[in-house]
């Protein structure tokens, strides 16, 4: 698939007073300043990340409430319900307050609802669950923000909330004791990106300090904060940054027993790193309440000894295997219907349905699709009487929209710029799907339907030294608005030593001024011919540490290759 490629600029002479104060290559000042950091000050800031630098919890809206009803329910032994979502935001965003406040108070308990019985977020369920069993206060996190009238019926029956939350309030706000979320109109707390176990983190240290406890009480579950900012994709900026920074410190020096149960299940020896989070930690939490039940979860999370956490780890592995099995089979199922149908290759759109298909995964089937045919894309099986699934969008396509403007042939429907969810009868399938395409097909801007890399700079061979890669290094955690730096190398040449390995996989070896460096490029085989005629190409590419018979060499993640320009 042909890609575009957009080089980011800077301002040169910003980068210029960058490098005089900060004395390293002007490659890395330039990245430094597209991101923002354009002085010794903020440099420092980023490259040192400190906890101190964290804005005061009660700069947020309502947490004078909400640690008043917290402590008046512990002081008069009432009955807390922590509940929170199914996913990795939620989960560990629960197995947080829950650890927390049983230090505190043993009246205590934690509710997960069921993604297929009890949906996303607060549920009637959960409430009445409250009710039965004599609960009084709910803490909701990671949700609630939108569960305006379930929060009304709790209050009816005698069940306050606290809801700490991150997602857009609506104008109809829940009516709870308090609401702690920093995308509220009139709440002026510094830093908006939180993610919900990030606001639960703002909550257990604003107790803290009430209740003069050690900041270590808030502190001691930043490695689970870190787990909840990488999974859910915020930015890794301001606060985030400096809790994920020492979230994945914590990780690798004194992990919560559920991490080190995970990491011994993926074999993991080495250092812990935020991409370990995402791609180790998330899929197997995500796999509990995708595939059965995200309490097991929590309850890995909040063990009190490694042969616990790892009894429930196992459970959470064997989900992810189910996961992955059910994923793969059933995105072979969906490429094999888009090549055999002629008329959807050309279409600007991708809508496909199976009734068989795991309702679990259909998100995730989503986005592999979308790797092979770039375009919005949705997944739909059987649910009940129903047809229901998931849809993501590619970067720039506002993918609500255009699921709202086929409203007429849907029961129901939700979500946000790049994904979204829906419920639609079966007979309405083959209908939803044409409208959609129309839809997509008269708005959608072509550019979008070509995968775009972003390059943050240009380099040459001869810059690619271990001083240079060690700054590269100090800039994590990456993620979203700090992603890992993309870099592109002009008129490199095969030194005659490239290959396949593996059918798929191509190894490179390549010069340029005398210089040689290897590479990987994944799922690049059919990229070979480029190397074998000898020609000029230009290289996208990372740097990262390759590991060889206790021997460390720099080498290129080949991200696309092309004939030079």
């Amino acid at each position: 698939m042909q890609k575009r490629w957009n080089i980011l600029t800077a301002d040169t002479e910003k980068v210029k007073a960058l490098q005089d104060a900060l004395k390293v290559h002007p490659v890395l000042c330039k990245i430094l300043v597209q991101r923002g950091i354009e002085t010794f000050e903020s440099a420092k800031q980023f490259f040192r990340p400190q906890l101190t630098a964290l804005h005061s919890p009660w700069l947020m809206k309502d947490m004078e409430k909400a640690v008043e009803r917290i402590i008046t329910a512990i002081n008069n032994d009432e009955k807390i319900l922590v509940f929170g979502d199914y996913d990795v935001d939620g989960t560990t965003s629960v197995a947080c307050m829950y650890q927390f406040l049983k230090k505190l108070h043993t009246n205590l308990d934690f509710y997960i609802p069921h993604r297929y019985r009890e949906g996303y977020g607060v549920s009637k369920a959960g409430i009445d669950f409250a009710n039965e069993n004599g609960f009084t206060l709910i803490i909701s996190l990671d949700c609630g923000i939108k569960s305006a009238d379930l929060i009304a019926y709790a209050k009816s029956i005698g069940i306050e909330f606290i809801v700490c939350d991150h997602h857009l309030p609506d104008d109809n706000l829940p009516p709870a004791v308090a609401i702690l979320n920093a995308k509220q109109k009139d709440c002026h707390y510094p830093y908006k990106e939180l993610c919900g176990c990030g606001v639960g983190f703002k909550l257990m240290s604003a107790l803290a300090e009430r209740m003069n406890l050690p900041p270590e009480a808030a502190f001691e579950y930043l490695d689970l904060v870190a787990t909840a900012i990488a999974a859910d994709i915020v930015p890794m900026t301001g606060e985030n940054r400096v809790l994920a920074f020492h979230g994945i410190m914590k990780a690798n020096q004194n992990p919560n027993y559920g991490i080190k149960a995970l990491a011994k299940l993926s074999k993991l020896v080495k250092q812990l790193h935020i991409t370990n989070l995402v791609f180790m930690i998330a899929p197997r939490v995500n796999a509990a309440g995708r595939m059965d039940d995200a309490r097991k979860a929590v309850q890995m999370f909040v063990a009190e000894s490694e042969e616990e956490a790892l009894h429930y780890a196992e459970m959470l592995h064997s989900d992810n295997t189910d996961r992955k099995e059910a994923d793969k089979t059933i995105t072979e199922e969906a490429l094999s219907m888009i090549r055999e149908n002629t008329d959807w290759k050309n279409r600007s759109s991708t809508v496909v349905f199976q009734p068989h298909w795991h309702k679990g995964v259909v998100g995730i089937v989503a986005s592999r699709i979308i790797e092979t045919y770039y375009r919005p894309t949705i997944v739909l099986t059987q649910s009940g009487e129903y047809a229901a699934g998931s849809a993501r969008s590619v970067p720039g396509f506002n993918l609500y929209e255009a699921i709202h403007a086929c409203k007429e042939h849907l029961l129901g429907y939700g979500g946000h710029f790049a994904a979204a969810g829906m419920t639609l009868e079966l007979d309405q399938v083959n209908a939803f799907r044409e409208k959609f395409e129309q839809v997509v097909s008269s708005t959608i801007d072509p550019n979008m339907l070509v995968p775009e890399i972003v390059i943050d700079a240009e380099i040459t061979m001869k810059d690619i030294k271990q001083s240079f890669y060690d700054i590269l290094c100090q800039m994590e955690p990456f993620g979203p608005e700090n992603l890992r730096p993309v870099f592109l190398l002009r008129k490199v040449q095969d030194t005659g030593w490239s290959k396949i390995v593996k059918e798929e996989h191509l190894r490179f070896s390549v010069q340029q001024d005398n210089v040689t460096i290897t590479g990987i490029g994944f799922n690049m085989a059919d990229k070979f011919p480029l190397l074998a005629n000898k020609k000029p190409i230009d290289i996208v590419c990372t740097i990262d540490e390759n590991e060889w018979n206790e021997q460390k060499s720099l080498q290129l993640r080949v991200i696309d290759v092309r004939a030079a320009g």
